[in-house]
């Protein structure tokens, strides 16, 4: 790579330091864009460059949004009783796509003591009084952090706090994917399935 013009050397460092993308992606990326006309990568600079202007973190769910409050927790059209506590925006996404028609809790992570992660350092404290405030409007609150031990763990702390005030307390069902061969399942995921079985 020490042949490669500075701008580009630049490029691909800048794109490996993106989650989920090395050197190789990176590469593969930077090298695309230059086969693209100059329009095509200007349009993609100024979209990653704008990307924080004007955007906000909702004040009531903490996802990204054009206002606070987002669009969610505006929409009438939800139902505010249920609240679906998530990890992170991507998260909100995805239940979005599933037809999930109640309000988030975005917590900003999970509690992770070997990433040096503690309750205080996610948005916990501010659900706990969010539900307590609503006590009349929020009957039940959904934990849809990641089937990981840290996300167990987070689900598991919350619910302890919540036990008590007389909100419902579930867990999204946990089993084996559509498509998925029983063999390859871990002990986790078949015993969650085993305990989530459903009559058919």
């Amino acid at each position: 790579m020490s042949k490669l013009p500075k701008n580009i050397k630049d490029a691909i460092e800048a794109f490996s330091a993106l989650p989920g993308i090395g050197p190789k992606s990176a590469a593969r990326i930077v090298f695309y864009l230059l086969s693209r006309p100059e329009e095509f990568v200007q349009g993609i600079g100024s979209s990653v460059g704008q990307l924080k202007t004007g955007l906000k973190v909702c004040d009531k769910c903490y996802n990204y949004g054009d206002q606070s409050p987002c669009e969610i927790c505006d929409d009438l059209e939800r139902d505010e009783s249920v609240v679906c506590v998530v990890e992170e925006p991507l998260d909100v996404i995805a239940l979005e796509r599933a037809n999930f028609k109640g309000l988030y809790h975005v917590l900003g992570g999970a509690i992770s003591p070997i990433n040096g992660i503690s309750a205080d350092d996610i948005r916990i404290a501010e659900l706990l009084e969010r539900v307590r405030a609503n006590s009349d409007k929020i009957k039940e609150v959904i934990f849809a952090t990641n089937p990981s031990l840290e996300g167990e763990a987070t689900a598991q702390y919350i619910a302890e706090r919540l036990k008590d005030d007389g909100v419902k307390l579930t867990r999204l069902a946990r089993g084996l994917p559509v498509g998925g061969d029983l063999e390859y399942a871990d002990e986790i995921t078949l015993s969650r399935s085993l305990e989530g079985r459903s009559k058919i």
